[in-house]
């Protein structure tokens, strides 16, 4: 089976992980949604067993077939375990990473410690999930996807150490595409520029999302169906780097 293969609805596919699941109204619970709605079957990762259990029962309940997963996404324990949950769902075919949000942080206030943790949820988060999915992955062919933002394209003021630790991430994805990729794995990494209109953003920001309009924030199933076209582009034809903006943004 080749990722071109047009399934019927219903048809067994090969398992979705996806790491870092919170809120059902946040970008990996959409991601999740998208793929249990083309048959997929889908292993939610997270530190929130209330949140994930949420995730769960609403896409079982749209017909999806989804299990949950509670544990630390940069233990390499938990992530081995990650990946034994969905293979026991089928085969893995898909690893996603959406792993924290950005934070602030002045040079002259940051300390080393600070640094240090945006290294640690950035790239050692993926390092991991990267170790314990590609031997999947390699045996079957699929899809690696890196969630990134545009701090690896510009280090902005205020935001060195988020800046760092996403550079480092672009890096392992380039990398891990360079070395993985003639082996059938599609390694991917979508830059994903600003807030956008999950649970966590729009309850801070209510009053810009009404400033701002119809699609002024970026729309989390619109986003998910870039991860869901991502996995099944023919091998002709891979994209390493997506970078999704908003129509309206000025860059």
């Amino acid at each position: 089976m080749t990722k071109l293969d047009i399934l019927e609805p219903g048809t067994s596919r090969g398992s979705v992980l996806i790491v870092g699941v919170g809120a059902y109204h946040g970008l990996s619970a959409a991601i999740a949604r998208r793929f249990a709605a083309d048959g997929y079957p889908v292993l939610l990762a997270g530190r929130n067993e209330a949140k994930l259990n949420e995730t769960a029962e609403r896409i079982e309940a749209s017909g999806g077939r989804v299990a949950l997963s509670v544990g630390d996404a940069s233990s390499a324990l938990d992530m081995a375990r990650f990946v034994r949950d969905a293979e026991s769902l089928a085969p893995l075919t898909v690893a996603v990473q959406n792993v924290g949000p950005s934070r602030v942080s002045p040079l002259l206030q940051l300390t080393p410690q600070e640094l240090e943790s945006h290294w640690h949820k950035y790239v050692l988060v993926n390092f991991e999930m990267a170790k314990a999915a590609l031997p999947a992955l390699v045996a079957r062919g699929g899809t690696l996807a890196f969630t990134g933002a545009s701090g690896p394209l510009r280090g902005e003021a205020n935001y060195s150490s988020f800046a760092v630790a996403k550079i480092g991430l672009r890096a392992l994805a380039q990398s891990l595409a360079r070395e993985f990729g003639p082996q059938g794995v599609h390694v991917t990494h979508v830059i994903i520029n600003g807030g956008i209109e999950g649970e966590r953003f729009s309850t801070k920001t209510s009053q810009l999302k009404e400033q701002r309009g119809q699609d002024g924030l970026p729309n989390t199933d619109a986003i998910a169906e870039a991860y869901w076209m991502l996995h099944h582009q023919h091998r002709s034809a891979w994209t390493l780097e997506l970078d999704v903006r908003l129509w309206m943004e000025s860059f």
